[in-house]
């Protein structure tokens, strides 16, 4: 029985996603159903948490919106998720960031991890 939901999970996964992690800033194309009307809805947060299981992977991104925290957990390998694009590296020394929730305004900020480039010979 596992060996059919492993096979299951495989044929719907995405092999398109880009790689990321904690404290890395996110921008979703997600697909939103009301009523029989279909719309693109762009979600941008900071990823919180990430499950990396295969056929289980999940995010949680956070983000302030009028003044209020907001965090939306997704399933990366729905069909609703359009497109996934990673806008910023962030530099975190934690798996998870469950702080970020206590903290207000420049204190919720997360540093940028530095680019490398090649050295010339």
């Amino acid at each position: 029985m596992n060996q059919i939901i492993r096979e299951l999970q495989k044929q719907q996964s995405k092999d398109d996603l880009p790689e990321f992690g904690p404290g890395d800033t996110l921008r979703l194309q997600v697909q939103v159903v009301e009523g029989e009307r279909k719309r693109t809805q762009r979600i941008e947060g900071i990823v919180v948490k990430h499950n990396s299981r295969p056929g289980q992977r999940s995010v949680t991104l956070r983000s302030v919106l009028s003044g209020v925290g907001v965090e939306r957990t997704l399933l990366l390998d729905s069909p609703l998720i359009e497109k996934v694009e990673v806008t910023r590296k962030g530099r975190v020394r934690r798996a998870k960031l469950y702080y970020l929730r206590s903290k207000v305004g420049k204190a919720t900020r997360v540093k940028e991890k530095k680019r490398e480039t090649p050295e010339k010979k």
